[in-house]
């Protein structure tokens, strides 16, 4: 079980290659809800995404054994972009599963930091069938996108900065897709300041993390038809248990309110953002009763969004 300190000793280890990211305020959209919203930009981050705290925490914690023998992973973008820098700054290669519906930027961040790309049927199971093909060809070490202690206690550091920045916060609202984030924040969050609350925004299109704190188990999506490209993938095994312990609830958000979040983050705060990130704050505007009086940390988990391809 990944600890507070274990989140505290990743924080100093990735220090160096993250950026602390700034948080945002705008009245307007605080007026809307009737809460003070804190938006915690990790659009601003290196490779466009949180995704750069778990990938550098595990990438450094590879002993040169491990390492040498080259880094191989299963991911819709942000991960693989962010497993790509850390590893070439390294001085070591990548090589990344991926979807053959991944946005292009995506894409092009992956290999623009590095990585090389092995294509897939966008599915979970290919996924997994078509990484373990690459390891048994290389023997490459496998760093999870989001079933890892390392990458969750990586996560779990943008949570503790935005408490430590904003120690009043009495909610946290995070995307939940495999998991890696919302697991992290939770055991940031929790053992920081035990009072607060947490939860997890997923998309009706892809519901399986939901489904699964409902029912107690893990089940598997039903389908992934959603615009959040980067909330696709399944809820992990070491990640669901510590959701299903520690957090509020998970809500899904239908695709429409999603689009409608993004506009309202572009128009207002006047910055990029992905529908993935969005997802946080069409969650608050859906759920007005549960923030009203708060003061609401949001973290914007990316901004790697297909400029070519926009929703409106």
């Amino acid at each position: 079980m990944v600890t507070l300190k274990d989140i505290e000793s990743a924080h100093e280890r990735i220090r160096p290659f993250i950026h602390r990211t700034p948080i945002l305020t705008n009245s307007s959209i605080d007026n809307l809800i009737g809460a003070k919203l804190f938006f915690k930009c990790e659009n601003f981050q290196k490779a466009g995404s949180f995704k750069i705290r778990g990938a550098s925490n595990a990438v450094e914690l590879l002993s040169d054994e491990e390492f040498k023998r080259g880094v191989a992973t299963t991911s819709s973008g942000n991960h693989g972009a962010a497993l790509s820098m850390a590893v070439t700054r390294r001085g070591g290669k990548t090589k990344v599963v991926m979807p053959h519906n991944t946005p292009k930027i995506k894409v092009n961040n992956v290999e623009r930091n590095g990585g090389e790309v092995v294509w897939c049927e966008p599915d979970q199971k290919y996924r997994e069938s078509v990484l373990k093909d690459v390891v048994d060809e290389t023997g490459a070490t496998v760093v999870h996108p989001y079933n890892d202690e390392r990458i969750m206690a990586g996560q779990g550091t943008c949570a503790k900065e935005l408490l430590e920045d904003v120690p009043d916060l009495d909610s946290i609202v995070s995307p939940v897709s495999g998991g890696g984030l919302l697991s992290g924040s939770l055991l940031a969050a929790k053992n920081m300041k035990s009072s607060i609350t947490v939860y997890g925004a997923e998309p009706e299109e892809a519901d399986d993390a939901y489904q699964s704190l409902k029912l107690g188990r893990i089940v598997p999506n039903k389908t992934i038809n959603t615009i959040c490209d980067g909330l696709r993938a399944q809820i992990g095994s070491k990640t669901f248990p510590v959701i299903q312990n520690l957090v509020d609830d998970i809500i899904p958000i239908a695709e429409e309110d999603i689009v409608n979040a993004l506009r309202m983050i572009w128009e207002r705060l006047k910055i990029i953002v992905e529908p993935s990130c969005s997802i946080a704050l069409a969650l608050i505007i859906n759920n007005k009763q549960l923030f009203e009086g708060r003061n609401v940390g949001l973290i914007m988990s990316g901004g790697n969004l297909d400029l070519d391809n926009l929703p409106w």
